[in-house]
């Protein structure tokens, strides 16, 4: 009888191996008073262990770079930035100083600090940064506490399931180097940098399967379902043979799906359907380019703004906007404007003060953006000049009254006068348009298509917005469901009110990326998916097995309901058909 574990799933996919407990931990450091002479010998220590961490990370890095895109690297440099940021290493140094104490115990006190910090992030992307706090920091500890970092060898590792607390990208770089069939961790979520990674390189992985390593035994026999999270232990033979099979037929559905690659999504009934994807930085194209050759419909600039911690400069906006572009080869860049406020805060701010009641209903995107005018002209400037080298369209995140929109477009002529002045070319009738993810903007979808040249419906903001409720909040996430009847018919008047205008929506939330919803949404009169790219071919897959004239009458009966689970069901039939 199999022993079934839980976690959640985090990549796709079927791994059949033997487990391979895989333990880096460190001992808890201890406070160790020190007198003054020692302080500088600590802190020399502290040099010298940030130095160690670095090269074994240049290590890795070189070590597999013939092997994977450079754009993977990505995650690896965001553990070296950290590593180089002198604020970090003066902040240990100061905790050492001012409390006289070793090195050990001077960083747990500032990766505890800032885990806090973290932890109390509503984004779930940003709060799932804290691992890369940790990860960072226990590289440092092993470095002081004269732990070499030696990688398994890979003939070792080759087709096993990994058992780890957790795993750090370099760790997941590596052991995907070395061939490992998937991984499973005690810890970490879906948002992680190494459950991206695990995406990204196709690894069916688990996570947050709890004291995993003392249910699962070195060389026992799993199965590793990556899509329900659900792990096998010691399967028996009829379990073991019906995984085989599945695993077969996924690999065979994947090879079907990859046939799909770059031709057009056309539904049965001859019409054309644009599905583009979602990228946060200009590496993530190369990506999106492993699925289709397709436009970017939301580039979330604001992790620019993030990973710098300040309002980054006109030019170097400027520079990072133009690279993506130029990786599209000629496609259409969608730039968002920055969505900050919130959670999503940095240094660089004019906006002081005590912290809101309820941040996301606060000061954040475009009322952050009008409130600092200098600041948000410097990135209207920088994607208009983008918009001389390519197809670029601009986005304005959180609109929810027509007089905010029009301070913008205010704004934005002042910026084309700035560039005209200083005879800087710029896309003259660059299209701009506004998210659709706050109630009082979608029923104010009708003037707000007369206003702009395109639409796009966030449905994650929409939807928590129009429920009030908080999806991360465990007491009240069972209440997200995109399909309660208020939320579909805040997408249908929108979607209604482009047609009428002549003027484009699309959708770029998740709802997009999740083929339950795709006939649907076809069926309400949508024409643009922008998708993660990792589901781009699913969605496409759904579009070309869809027939446009026989959804229309189901999915209006759909939108004259009322009843959730009646909804539910109406849903599962159109799927199904």
């Amino acid at each position: 009888m199999s022993n079934i574990l839980e976690g959640t799933g985090v990549s796709k996919g079927i791994a059949i191996g033997h487990a391979y407990i895989y333990s880096r931990s460190l001992p808890i450091a201890r406070q160790i008073q020190i007198g003054k002479k020692e302080q500088a010998k600590e802190i020399s220590n502290l040099k010298r262990a940030i130095k160690g961490a670095t090269a074994q990370l240049v290590e890795v890095k070189n070590k597999i770079s013939t092997t994977l895109p450079v754009e993977l690297f990505a995650f690896i440099d965001t553990h070296l930035l950290m590593l180089e940021d002198p604020a970090f290493n003066e902040d240990v140094i100061t905790i050492i100083k001012e409390n006289a104490c070793n090195a050990q115990w001077a960083l747990q006190l500032q990766t505890h600090k800032l885990v806090q910090v973290f932890e109390s992030m509503e984004d779930p992307y940003l709060r799932s940064r804290q691992d890369d706090v940790t990860h960072v920091t226990n590289r440092i500890q092993q470095c002081l506490n004269n732990k070499i970092d030696t990688h398994t060898d890979a003939e070792a590792l080759k087709g096993r399931i990994i058992i780890a607390d957790d795993l750090a990208p370099a760790d997941t770089l590596m052991m995907q180097h070395q061939k490992i069939a998937g991984f499973i961790t005690e810890y970490g979520g879906p948002l992680s940098h190494t459950a991206i990674l695990a995406r990204n390189l196709g690894i069916p992985a688990i996570v947050g399967v709890h004291n995993a390593r003392n249910k699962i035994k070195t060389a026992n026999q799993i199965i590793v379902d990556g899509s329900s999270g659900i792990i096998f232990n010691e399967p028996d033979k009829a379990t073991l043979k019906n995984y085989r099979d599945i695993q077969r037929e996924d690999i065979s559905r994947t090879r079907e799906l990859n046939e799909l690659k770059d031709k057009p999504s056309v539904t049965l009934d001859s019409k054309s359907i644009s599905i583009q994807g979602n990228i946060d930085r200009p590496e993530d194209i190369r990506i999106l380019k492993k699925y289709d050759d397709t436009d970017v419909g939301l580039y979330r600039t604001e992790f620019l703004f993030i990973e710098k911690n300040q309002w980054p400069r006109e030019e170097l906006q400027f520079k990072v906007y133009k690279k993506a572009l130029l990786k599209l080869n000629n496609k259409t860049l969608t730039i968002r404007t920055a969505d900050l406020g919130s959670d999503k805060e940095i240094n660089d701010t004019d906006t002081q003060g005590p912290m809101a009641h309820n941040p996301a209903m606060g000061l954040r995107a475009i009322r952050r953006c009008l409130r600092e005018p200098e600041l948000y002209s410097q990135q209207l400037r920088a994607i208009l000049r983008t918009s001389a080298y390519g197809k670029v369209r601009m986005m304005i995140p959180m609109l929810t009254n027509i007089e905010e929109c029009q301070q913008v477009i205010a704004l934005i002529d002042l910026a084309k006068q700035d560039l005209r002045e200083r005879n800087i070319k710029f896309d003259e009738h660059i299209p701009i348009g506004a998210m659709i993810e706050v109630p009082a903007a979608a029923l104010s979808a009708y003037a707000f298509a007369k206003q702009l040249d395109f639409l796009s419906l966030g449905t994650n903001d929409l939807i928590q917005y129009t429920l009030a409720i908080d999806r991360i909040d465990e007491e009240v996430s069972y209440l997200y469901n995109p399909l309660n009847p208020a939320v579909l018919n805040l997408i249908s008047h929108t979607i209604k009110a482009g047609k009428e205008a002549g003027v484009p929506v699309s959708l770029c939330g998740e709802m997009a990326s999740d083929t339950r919803y795709t006939r649907l949404l076809l069926g309400m009169g949508l024409r643009e998916f922008s998708v993660q790219p990792n589901t781009l071919l699913e969605v496409k897959n759904v579009v070309i097995n869809s027939r446009l004239s026989s959804l229309r009458s189901k999915v209006k009966k759909i939108l004259d309901c009322y009843n959730i689970k009646e909804i539910e069901e109406l849903v599962r039939r159109l799927n199904k058909a």
